[in-house]
């Protein structure tokens, strides 16, 4: 039987202003009733991860955030720098509700079968507006989690665990036989190391130090590289030539690390070539940018030869390429190993006002290596 819902909804919403500025803000929206394929959700538990800060934040220098509002419903305002205005044009004045994925409980469901066979079910659900007390959403947006799993052990059951698989099978798909990935200590990292260590892929870690280093060892990771390490060149092509990876997706985004491990993988492959060529390895060696932990501009040497390319990935068009029916495999998988290669650890945890708090603001947003939030809407 489904639950008596409460007509509205609080809602953390993201709202670029035309006077430069940003606005964080909680909402009350209306609720509606779930339609035949459809079910509303009472949400426990959502991460917050650096694409959610993508859309919480903006373009905006969040180090002039101000908090005004009340306790019960705070509101944060930040400064956005003039010349970047034009890049969030289309989001003047119109509220975005924030949260790419969380999960709950099924408190109510449409008539369909799909939908009352999840009602009373806990769900992990993507498709956003996950940072709120309750959320509608379609069937096939539910990934119904094993008997006795937590909304909180769900919680992060799309981004990182669906990037991790799609890297891999990225991998497969270009034809490379190994992986690099940096910042790799993340939640993200960590799990990258257990699913290529359950499924036997090459992988090379590059971290910013030696305990982040150390930690990966720890999961089992055999390649663990501090990029701080005077040594870090030489290590990394030892690394690329034993385990023969070309290709990389780089969380970091600015500066030369994306060329500096192009360079590496060319003098990896140099070390098994016939001879010399002015046009370098005709092996195609390639770094996928995902991230922008470092805003600064992306640098490139051009000392790898020809053979090479750099661009962007993300998980969304990777899951449009791969198709439906092999992209809810990978979400079966999350589903079954969620409390052992997919588990995520969370160093905090904070209520849907206590998010808005400068405080909190600030611990999250520093993205700091090792710490991730967790939004408990029901507190």
């Amino acid at each position: 039987m489904s639950t008596a819902l409460p007509a509205t909804n609080l809602q953390l919403h993201s709202t670029v202003r035309k006077d430069a500025t940003l606005e964080l803000s909680l909402a009350e929206v209306p609720l509606a009733e779930p339609g035949p394929g459809e079910v509303v959700v009472r949400v426990e538990a959502a991460p917050i991860n650096p694409s959610d800060m993508g859309v919480l934040f903006g373009f905006a220098d969040m180090t002039t955030a101000r908090a005004t509002g009340s306790p019960e419903r705070p509101v944060v305002v930040a400064d956005i720098p003039q010349e970047l205005m034009g890049r969030v044009a289309a989001r003047i004045d119109q509220p975005v509700p924030c949260g790419n994925e969380g999960a709950g409980v099924v408190v109510a469901a449409g008539d369909s079968d799909a939908a009352q066979a999840l009602l009373g079910r806990t769900v992990a659900v993507l498709g956003g507006s996950m940072y709120a007390q309750y959320r509608l959403a379609a069937v096939p947006f539910c990934l119904p989690l094993p008997e006795g799993t937590a909304p909180k052990q769900g919680a992060s059951c799309f981004v990182n665990p669906l990037t991790s698989m799609g890297m891999v099978e990225t991998m497969k798909l270009e034809g490379h036989s190994g992986l690099v990935h940096t910042a790799a200590a993340s939640n993200l990292g960590q799990m990258l190391v257990k699913l290529c260590n359950a499924d036997g892929v090459p992988l090379v870690n590059i971290v910013r130090r030696a305990e982040q280093a150390e930690l990966l060892r720890g999961l089992g990771a055999k390649h663990a590289l501090d990029s701080s390490d005077p040594g870090f060149r030489d290590a990394l092509t030892d690394a690329l030539v034993e385990t023969g990876a070309t290709l990389a997706f780089d969380a970091t985004g600015g500066g030369a690390l994306a060329s500096t491990i192009l360079s590496c993988m060319e003098r990896a492959l140099g070390r098994s070539a016939a001879g010399y060529s002015v046009y370098g390895s005709e092996t195609h060696k390639q770094v996928y940018l995902y991230g922008s932990l470092d805003r600064s501009p992306t640098v490139l040497d051009r000392s790898y030869g020809m053979a090479w390319g750099v661009g962007g990935w993300l998980l969304p068009p990777f899951l449009k390429r791969i198709g439906p029916e092999a992209g809810q495999k990978l979400r079966e998988r999350v589903a079954r190993d969620i409390k052992t290669i997919f588990a995520s650890h969370y160093t905090d945890e904070v209520s849907l006002t206590a998010a808005l708090s400068l405080e909190s603001i600030a611990a999250y947003g520093a993205q700091a290596t090792g710490s991730k939030f967790l939004v408990t809407p029901q507190a």
